[in-house]
């Protein structure tokens, strides 16, 4: 009963509350409510922000230990090949200067080592005995065309008394022979004046070609000709040289599979074969010399054949008869593919390379390998341009492996 008498009571009171009043509670609860919103949104952040913590905490996964390679990109470029050769240096001409008639040499007009000009007076020879036999020579001329005019005059004298039957036909004949005679002394003494001048000539010796020449071969005062010392002196044509080497018959062979004829110069070509030499200190000449012949047979004793440059002289750095390094362009192959040897892998079966597929895999390739070119080798079959091979590590791959390339610094196309 008590309690009913208490909720009457409640009653009563709320009965008794005014309209503001309740208007007034009803915003209490309104801001009661939103604030238990709040609350909401604050715990649900603080979880999320515990789970991401939570979440990067956790152990990432671990990735694939792959091979860290390098790589290089397959190109092309025009290569050179060359030979190397043991050559002499001669000169383009080698004259020596001889003594073609006998006597007692009388002058030296040169400086021993010095450049002389072609017809430059080198030697004197005594000209006495052949200024006489001139002298000689001169007088029986003389004396033939003498009786050559007597000759003539009495056949002008014959031919009319024959006319008039005043001379017979023997004195005609005897006129006749006479006069034709005479003419031929006349020819025979010209011919023999002319050898004795000549002669008288060669006692004067003079430089056939110009260039440098030696140091005389005999003193003055000595006897010289075909009865004593011929050689006096050599004449050396230096301003271009000759180098000449050998090859031998497989570089012949080879020269042949790529249509190259060596010592011919080849319209069809955009290059020739040249030469390069190198000197006594072991720096290269800097001039090359054009390849222009080639013996056409081989020796059969050594297995070669000779091969033969010119090159220019002009400073006389070369000297005639030295032995030099020889280096010639024997091909020149366009548009090659071209490998570092350093990636080339040789056994029984053949020489491979380790090609780097677009998806990393790396494949062994086995190629066909041509002449090595410095620290290329040259690839006639099995690699195609823009491929990626290994330069480096590749002594740790298989076939099949996956891998990390590494483009090399100086690979420009590399990506």
């Amino acid at each position: 009963m008590q309690k009913h008498l208490s909720n009457n009571i409640n009653f009563q009171k709320l009965k008794d509350l005014k309209l503001s009043d309740i208007k007034a509670m009803s915003a209490d609860l309104k801001h009661i409510h939103l604030a238990w919103h709040e609350w909401f949104f604050l715990i649900l952040a603080g979880v999320v922000v515990i789970g991401g913590i939570v979440w990067l905490c956790l152990p990432k996964p671990v990735e694939p230990d792959y091979p860290v390679v390098e790589v290089e990109t397959v190109e092309t470029d025009n290569v050179n090949i060359y030979g190397e050769y043991v050559g002499r240096v001669n000169a383009h001409q080698f004259v020596e200067v001889r003594a073609r008639v006998e006597g007692y040499l009388e002058k030296m007009l040169f400086d021993e080592g010095t450049y002389v000009e072609k017809g430059q007076t080198l030697f004197i020879i005594d000209p006495l005995l052949y200024k006489a036999n001139v002298e000689s020579a001169k007088a029986r001329l003389n004396k033939a065309k003498a009786q050559a005019l007597k000759a003539e005059r009495d056949l002008n004298r014959i031919k009319p008394l024959y006319e008039e039957n005043a001379a017979s036909q023997l004195d005609l004949d005897n006129a006749v022979a006479a006069y034709e005679t005479s003419h031929a002394d006349v020819v025979i003494g010209e011919a023999d004046l002319t050898q004795a001048e000549m002669v008288l000539g060669y006692t004067s010796v003079k430089s056939p070609i110009s260039g440098y020449i030696s140091e005389r071969n005999v003193d003055i005062g000595t006897l010289v000709g075909p009865g004593g010392k011929s050689l006096l002196a050599t004449v050396v044509k230096t301003d271009t040289v000759r180098i000449d080497f050998s090859m031998t018959a497989l570089d012949y062979l080879r020269s042949k599979e790529r249509n190259v004829n060596i010592g011919r110069k080849d319209s069809t070509r955009n290059w020739d074969s040249y030469v390069t030499v190198t000197l006594a200190d072991g720096t290269e000449y800097p001039y090359k010399g054009i390849v222009d012949f080639a013996d056409p047979q081989v020796d059969p004793q050594t297995g070669t054949f000779s091969v033969r440059a010119e090159m220019p002289n002009d400073q006389r750095e070369l000297l005639p008869g030295q032995f030099t390094r020889v280096k010639m362009l024997l091909d020149v192959r366009e548009n090659a593919v071209v490998a570092p040897s350093r990636s080339l892998e040789i056994e029984k079966g053949g020489a491979f390379i380790y090609v780097v597929r677009p998806d990393s895999i790396v494949e062994r390739r086995y190629v066909e390998i041509g002449p090595e070119i410095g620290n290329n080798t040259v690839i006639e079959r099995g690699l195609a341009t823009g491929e990626k091979i290994v330069v480096e590590g590749f002594h740790k791959l298989n076939p099949g492996m996956k891998v990390k390339p590494v483009v090399l610094a100086n690979d420009s196309t590399g990506k």
